[in-house]
């Protein structure tokens, strides 16, 4: 099993709008593609501009696969082009169960 973190920093005041967004076009198209969303969190303390994703794969090549059928529905790029005004950085770590 791996999990992927990834955080997204949003210019101030945008998550509320990113959320939005996610919530009627990105997510349902992502959840059923990349499968097992662990955590969907926002910061209460230090960067609050952020959310943060935490999901769960059998294998790196499992997200792999999902990630690259991610990029490729056309329902997802839609998302993307939406919100990406909002967005100001991006960050992906791996982690391995320990």
């Amino acid at each position: 099993m791996i999990c992927e973190l990834r955080t997204y920093t949003l210019v101030p005041g945008g998550v509320r709008d990113y959320l939005r967004i996610y919530n009627e076009i990105g997510r349902e198209v992502q959840v059923g593609i990349l499968g097992d969303l662990v955590a969907f969190l926002q910061p209460e303390s230090g960067d609050l501009n952020q959310l943060v994703f935490l999901w769960r794969f059998d294998s790196f090549e499992e997200r792999r696969t999902r990630r690259r059928q991610l990029l490729e529905d056309a329902r997802f790029t839609e998302f993307r082009k939406a919100v990406r005004h909002l967005l100001v950085r991006q960050e992906s770590q791996l982690l391995s169960a320990v």
